[in-house]
């Protein structure tokens, strides 16, 4: 690629890589432990790759499930993908063969690329196995040609991601190499931006998550800055590396910074940092003012969706960081609030999240269904209110709602309160079936280390401060809440048990 190549707008992901590499071939790319690549290396490497893929015969649109965990062979290999004009199909690491199963057979995958830890994680399927031993390094080690032009991109499939849901199998989102792009595209015109060529950027969250794929990696490829790699998030080692690595930048989720909060180093090992954003889901607000007054840094929230490759608003667009809030959209983002008729809902009222943009799908797996509409449009299913500066506070999820004899109630709304009282450290609430009122109000509670609330207490404390409606009429005590890989309550597993 020549320097004059370099700055035509790319239109496959993989020639991010490509990009960096002309610009800065030595310079640190990803950093796993003791193991370090440069840009040039990664480009050899997922030239290499891609030409690998080639050779075996898959052709553009076929889908190679990637079965790895953070590290750099998940690197090598998602942009060696996207090289080689295939679909790329990240698989939960935490999943059972059952689950990986159902998403490898739903998807029609040609080849997984498996290390050998993971491997046997695909054996419900029938689908060929490649250790990444013998694929994904090749390219770091050198040898044999490498592809280096990319093929396909803009409008092609580059991910397919299967969404949790809140019920029923998981859906497959189509993300072109057009909607990844242009979100990165709009992350990198918000100032400050968001990822700067010399930032070192801590990726600890699951890189088969669209979070850590695109807004983390993705965004680190695009800048051409350092990755800094970490295989699981614990709070201590994670700190530590952070130190230790001099990081800048922390593409978060709540969990984590719930847990550094209360760690007694933490500004000393966040002394580097430039900018902290978190995402996935709401952090609390004590959290937030532990980490200003102990590191001085903000701690900016986002909100986005897997079907939005994923960010759309952010609190970096908001004149103040306001505790709560998800902040404005990001450039490039249409956003509006509306009712159930799809009217724009009055001043100061809650309305669900519609959003229009470049970086949006292109429908569920296989036909494309569920995309946005002939107008572009895409109902997020989440019910935000705008305050008077025009910051946005989600409410709830459309599908979570609970209609309780006709009233709507917004889980968030009771969870909020519950989790008020001293002796609740979680809260979920779902919706469960009534006979008089058609749902009612239901609660898990994980209590605090050394409490022991009872279900009187909870509905207690809730109706002092809930309309009786609102108020839970079952508390189930519990010592965890399902999570996702991003540290999201998975309330579809807390239905499936009710």
């Amino acid at each position: 690629m020549t320097v004059a190549d370099a700055v035509v707008p790319p239109r496959n992901v993989s020639e991010l890589v490509s990009r960096a590499a002309a610009r800065h071939a030595g310079k640190p790319a990803l950093v796993a432990g003791q193991q370090t690549l440069t840009w040039g290396e990664l480009e050899g490497a997922v030239a290499s790759l891609a030409a690998a893929l080639v050779a075996r015969g898959l052709t553009g649109g076929e889908r190679v499930a990637l079965l790895l965990p953070n590290g750099v062979d998940f690197a090598v290999a998602y942009f060696g993908v996207l090289r080689a004009g295939l679909v790329a199909l990240p698989l939960n690491i935490a999943y059972t063969p059952t689950e990986i199963g159902f998403q490898l057979t739903d998807s029609g995958a040609s080849l997984v690329l498996a290390s050998d830890s993971l491997a046997g994680l695909a054996a419900e399927s029938s689908v060929e196995v490649a250790r990444v031993d013998s694929l994904a390094r090749v390219g770091a080690v050198g040898g044999g040609e490498g592809l280096t032009e990319s093929r396909g991109g803009a409008e092609d499939t580059a991910v397919l991601l299967y969404t949790s849901g809140t019920s029923g199998r998981p859906k497959g989102a189509m993300l072109t190499h057009r909607a990844l792009l242009a979100n990165l595209t709009q992350l990198s015109t918000i100032d400050p931006p968001v990822v700067a060529p010399d930032d070192r950027v801590l990726l600890v969250l699951p890189l088969f998550h669209v979070y850590g794929l695109n807004a983390g990696l993705g965004m680190t490829a695009y800048a051409g800055a350092t990755g800094v790699l970490a295989e699981r998030f614990d709070p201590v080692e994670t700190l530590a590396l952070v130190e230790s690595a001099q990081v800048s930048n922390i593409v978060g989720a709540p969990p984590m910074y719930v847990a550094w909060s209360m760690l007694p180093r933490v500004p000393e090992a966040l002394s580097s940092l430039r900018l902290a954003v978190s995402g996935s889901a709401p952090l609390p607000s004590s959290v937030l003012s532990t980490l200003l007054d102990s590191t001085g840094h903000h701690v900016f929230e986002g909100y986005g969706l897997t079907e939005t490759a994923p960010v759309l608003t952010t609190a970096l667009c908001s004149e103040v960081a306001k505790p709560g809030s998800i902040g404005r959209p990001i450039p490039g983002v249409e956003l509006r609030l509306l009712d159930d008729e799809g009217a724009e809902v009055d001043e100061g009222d809650p309305g669900e999240i519609v959003v229009r943009g470049a970086n949006l799908f292109s429908g569920y797996w296989p036909d494309g269904a569920g995309g946005p509409d002939a107008d572009g449009w895409f109902r997020t299913g989440d019910v935000a209110v705008a305050d008077d500066d025009g910051d946005l506070f989600l409410v709830d999820r459309v599908r979570e709602l609970i209609l309780v004899s006709g009233f709507n109630v917004y889980p968030r709304e009771v969870e909020d309160a519950i989790a008020g009282h001293p002796d609740v450290a979680e809260v979920a609430v779902i919706g469960i079936p009534h006979p008089y009122t058609g749902e009612t109000v239901k609660a898990y509670v994980v209590p605090q280390a050394g409490a022991t609330p009872t279900a009187e207490d909870v509905i207690e404390y809730a109706a002092r401060r809930l309309a009786r409606f609102k108020c839970p009429t079952a508390v189930e005590i519990v010592t965890e809440l399902p999570h996702s890989a991003i540290g999201k309550v998975a309330k579809g597993r807390l239905r499936e048990s009710a």
